[in-house]
């Protein structure tokens, strides 16, 4: 393995955590319009529980939800995957506000950040699912970091994702402008 890819247990979602402490670091150097709401939740893969609880206590204006994805390795279709080193996946479907899309693909434009296209035509199965489900509704995102080996105790993962993702974040955040909101409710709801 290069310096930039490491193998470990639990980096599904070790290295999500790692990402959004990234992001916070990155915010407290820049100007932003908003409250950030971090949170690192549990039974993901047991129901969304977590997820779904703390998206209805804290009644976000929008969520980006964080989380591995697969990267190219035996057994996972080439299609399905995202690349290690190639930047974090972006979720793109039904799911996915394509007001919050279109934004932070141009952050990622702007600020040379390299981000993959990850078609998801259906549910998710990450925390973003709870997420826009709850309350009336919550315009989501889901970044996602490539991860091979997903599930055992060699779980591989490419630093520059991490990395790469929390600064994205941060620049999205700091990039909204205190109207936003308004660009994309839906007229007459």
């Amino acid at each position: 393995l290069s310096g930039k890819k490491i193998p470990a247990k639990a980096m599904d979602d070790r290295a999500c955590v790692a990402a959004v402490t990234a992001c916070l670091d990155a915010l407290q150097g820049m100007t932003h319009q908003w409250d950030v709401y971090a949170t690192a939740t549990v039974q993901e893969e047991t129901g969304l529980l977590g997820a779904g609880t703390a998206a209805f206590y804290i009644k976000p204006d929008i969520a980006i939800a964080l989380d591995v994805t697969f990267a190219p390795q035996p057994g996972v279709d080439a299609e399905s995957a995202c690349e290690m080193g190639a930047g974090p996946g972006l979720g793109i479907g039904p799911n996915f506000h394509p007001k919050l899309i279109e934004k932070i693909k141009e952050t990622a434009r702007i600020h040379e950040i390299k981000i993959q296209d990850d078609v998801i035509p259906g549910a998710s199965g990450t925390d973003a699912w709870a997420i826009q489900v709850a309350q009336d509704g919550i315009p989501t995102l889901l970044l996602e970091i490539p991860l091979r080996n997903m599930h055992s105790p060699v779980e591989t993962i490419d630093l520059r994702d991490v990395e790469r993702a929390g600064r994205l974040m941060a620049h999205f955040i700091a990039g909204l402008d205190a109207d936003f909101m308004q660009t994309i409710k839906w007229d007459g709801i």
